[in-house]
């Protein structure tokens, strides 16, 4: 059998509000991704994650679903999304949705059932608790977004649990209803031709049955955010997840002209690779990608690089397949953690690894993160603990595709600022720039496509000195080097004594790096693949 299509893959993360604005209402659309289809086609991506587009009242900006099975008349229709399906298949790109099965919006028809009296039907399907003995919350677990975990219901005399907001109560999944219900969502989008889903938080599903106090966290401090006062050692990454997410891969698996099913299940879990690796699965397949973030907080120093990638590696469990992500729409950006002359050689980093390789839209500018004026703040994250300045608004700003009025993003108002520096960051400018960030995405993803070695080669790191990290990828007779200096300085790498004859494929910088017979000497910040 063939590899899969995601194992060759490179995903491309759409955050729709900031995307394109198809309609002239200042926010991105569906309209709007189906008109820059052709911009992603011509990228060379090979499928597209869109993050919530269901009817939600927004407090979490779509994070807060309303109607699992619908699209939110901001973004468009059911009918506008079956067309943008069709107009991404016929460029050849899959399509992604963002799976929300932990928590529901309040205004959710199922929560508004099951807060209308204890003897509901629907009660269950929620995590309700009575008070402490003293009348406070039923233990002590803090809400990711401040504050406690536990909304006080006056009407029916109980709390309720919300792992995020007071407005995004937690399903309580060991309720076979609520599995039922929610494994039918999968279904009714699979069915439309959804090629699979990034689960939200998957490892936040199911909790402690006996709700025990989590126990305080010893190095916490206040200006980390109040979620991590203590550890969420009960309300979350609890055993019976694994028989939820191996219930949703044998959905995915069921589905699939091939028979063996080929659509795709990733899973957002932020755990140490050790428990990250359960959600492969060891009884029975659960995640197709458990979701590796490790780059996104790595120290970007070579040696610890090179241990990064070789203790995930060497923890994958037979056929487990890796993944790599320099950032996401939660997370600052890449440029803005390493600067512009770094962020070119992490984009050589991400898709020369080993595995599927996921970028967050506006990477590919070098776009960073934009300051949001407290007054301008939409992020509820941001504003529950406004000292801290936590908010995601920075990293989801719009678009910039032009130098016209709003960059060529909207024709009104954009939700939130765009960069200060869009009329010259903008893709038409730098389409026009031969050595532009954008042209070496371009460039990296033509030879990550004409090299199998790159997307599913073997992997093997090199012996390498000072700031230079090294590796070599092979497939059959194919066999490139790839050497990244991730320092300021010259650096030299000795090349392997078995080759004879290098050719340089790319670098990440203008003019071609200096290839002796027995080394390679690199300029700072430069990254650069050979092949040997």
């Amino acid at each position: 059998m063939t590899a899969p299509w995601w194992q060759s893959a490179v995903i491309y993360q759409i955050y729709p509000r900031s995307f394109q604005d198809g309609n002239g209402d200042g926010m991105g659309d569906l309209g709007g991704i189906g008109q820059r289809l052709d911009y992603l086609a011509g990228l060379g991506i090979d499928a597209i994650w869109i993050s919530p587009i269901y009817p939600s009242p927004m407090v979490d900006f779509g994070y807060d679903v309303s109607d699992y099975c619908d699209i939110d008349p901001r973004f468009g229709t059911l009918a506008d999304f079956d067309a943008l399906l069709a107009q991404a298949h016929a460029r050849g790109i899959k399509v992604l949705l963002d799976f929300v099965p932990n928590h529901s919006s309040d205004r959710h028809p199922w929560f508004v059932e099951s807060r209308a009296s204890r003897k509901n039907p629907k009660r269950d399907w929620y995590l309700w608790r009575d008070a402490a003995a003293d009348g406070g919350p039923p233990n002590n677990w803090v809400s990711d977004f401040g504050g406690s975990a536990w909304e006080w219901d006056e009407a029916t005399g109980q709390y309720y649990y919300h792992a995020f907001l007071t407005q995004q109560p937690d399903l309580n999944w060991r309720n076979p209803a609520v599995q039922a219900a929610m494994f039918d969502v999968m279904r009714f989008w699979f069915d439309r031709g959804v090629d699979g889903f990034r689960i939200d938080v998957l490892w936040h599903l199911i909790k402690a049955e006996s709700f025990p106090d989590n126990p305080p966290n010893a190095a916490y401090h206040p200006a980390l955010g109040e979620m991590h006062r203590v550890l969420q050692l009960h309300s979350t990454d609890q055993p019976e997840v694994h028989a939820i997410a191996a219930e949703m891969r044998a959905i995915a698996d069921s589905y699939g002209a091939t028979g063996r099913g080929d659509r795709l299940l990733i899973g957002e879990i932020y755990l140490p690779v050790d428990r990250l690796m359960h959600y492969y699965g060891r009884e029975r397949p659960e995640m197709h990608l458990p979701f590796n973030f490790q780059l996104i907080d790595a120290v970007w120093e070579a040696r610890a690089l090179a241990a990064l990638i070789s203790t995930y590696e060497a923890a994958l469990p037979p056929g487990g397949w890796p993944n790599w992500v320099l950032g996401n729409h939660d997370r600052p950006r890449v440029a803005t953690r390493l600067g512009q002359a770094q962020a070119r050689v992490a984009a050589m980093l991400l898709l020369t690894l080993r595995g599927t390789a996921i970028l967050y839209y506006g990477d590919e500018l070098g776009l960073s993160d934009v300051p949001i004026p407290l007054e301008q703040e939409r992020d509820p994250r941001g504003l529950r603990e406004p000292g801290l300045r936590l908010g995601r608004d920075p990293v989801r700003t719009p678009m910039p595709w032009d130098g016209s009025v709003h960059a060529g993003f909207s024709t009104a108002q954009p939700w939130l600022p765009l960069n200060a520096d869009w009329p010259t960051r903008n893709v038409a400018r730098m389409m026009q720039e031969p050595a532009s960030i954008l042209r070496l995405y371009h460039r990296l993803l033509a030879i990550r496509r004409a090299h199998p070695a790159l997307a599913i080669g073997d992997f093997a790191l090199l012996e390498a000195d000072g700031d230079v990290l090294a590796y070599e990828r092979r497939e059959g007779a194919q066999r490139l080097i790839i050497a990244l200096n991730l320092g300021g300085h010259p650096q030299r790498l000795a090349l392997p004594r078995d080759t004879t004859d290098c050719r340089l494929l790319l670098s990440t910088l203008a003019a071609a790096p200096l290839i002796e017979s027995d080394g390679l000497l690199l300029r700072p910040d430069e990254g650069v693949i050979l092949a040997a």
